[in-house]
């Protein structure tokens, strides 16, 4: 009898930790929030964060404002996501000074913070999971040097000039030209909030103010896809040479046409993924990278369905 109930004791004993780990990984709860939701490239970064959280069993949540040019929304969103406590946050800043005090509850909460895509400018993240955006952009102005033969007019549209990515993403193709093309000049620097419709106003007017010009940069999904629009409706397919940024069923379908020339393409999936494994990793305490580098690719008519870079483009 007594044996019996040694033997009960222990299997309850068991259930009971059996039940409160898996309690405790189910309470496990790390929300991530993205700039926009709007863009394919949001829909890949969450795909990525949903097979890590399946991966490493913990509960996620992915949300992001309607368009990159909500900040307060955006910020509404980082303060709903800390009233809950959660183990750690993913976040993508749209604004990184107006987010600030927001981090700085997080971080005296003890909430680690896992900046993804758009870093921020603090030390208060623990790492940042992103594309190298300043060498991925200046990649970009190489190639754009190289279709325009060194010399020429060209144009940029970058999504915001608040982000680190439409910075980073700016100033990595605008410096690389000016430090290595001197006689290509940039005639024009727009913002068009991401939004394709506002990116091909933007686009069709600085075309139109310069009959000359060579080529035109899109510095993230919605404002390459405006160039393109822009370049369309002023019938100047094969005489502006147009780079893009990210990928997105309407640029791959301008790059196999010939249309676009080529795209950078970022490793979304993967930066949804490493964010969720970062944030597991500072809960356990391991040390981070001040940078987890995704990786890019720049992709053109040649190379679009190899392998490695069809594992990375998103529709």
């Amino acid at each position: 009898m007594k044996n019996r109930k040694l033997v009960a004791s222990l299997i309850v004993a068991m259930l009971l930790v059996t039940v409160s780990g898996v309690f405790a990984q189910a309470t496990l709860y790390i929300p991530l929030i993205s700039k926009g939701f709007q863009h394919q490239f949001w829909q890949a970064v969450k795909q990525g964060a949903e097979q890590a959280a399946k991966d490493f069993k913990v509960n996620i949540t992915f949300e992001g404002p309607e368009s990159e040019t909500m900040v307060d929304k955006q910020i509404d969103m980082l303060s709903a996501a800390l009233a809950k406590k959660p183990a750690a946050i993913g976040f993508a800043a749209l604004d990184s000074k107006a987010a600030l005090p927001y981090l700085q509850k997080a971080k005296a909460a003890g909430i680690p913070i896992i900046a993804f895509d758009s870093g921020v400018d603090s030390d208060i993240p623990v790492t940042t999971c992103a594309t190298d955006n300043i060498a991925a952009a200046a990649y970009a102005a190489d190639m754009m040097a190289k279709l325009i033969g060194g010399q020429g007019e060209v144009a940029v549209i970058v999504h915001d000039q608040t982000s680190r990515t439409g910075i980073d993403r700016r100033d990595g193709f605008v410096n690389r030209m000016k430090a290595k093309y001197p006689k290509i000049t940039i005639v024009s620097v727009q913002y068009g909030e991401g939004d394709h419709l506002k990116s091909t106003d933007l686009a069709k007017a600085v075309i139109q103010s310069h009959p000359n010009l060579k080529g035109y940069f899109g510095a993230n999904e919605g404002s390459a896809i405006g160039v393109m629009n822009g370049v369309k409706e002023m019938k100047k397919i094969g005489k502006i040479v147009v780079i893009g940024y990210d990928s997105g069923a309407q640029q791959i379908a301008a790059i196999r046409a010939g249309d676009m020339a080529g795209a950078i393409t970022q490793n979304p999936v993967g930066i949804g993924y490493k964010t969720v494994e970062s944030a597991i990793k500072a809960l356990k305490g391991e040390k981070l990278p001040k940078i987890v580098d995704t990786g890019f690719y720049y992709y053109d008519k040649t190379n679009i369905d190899d392998p490695k870079v069809a594992a990375v483009l998103y529709q």
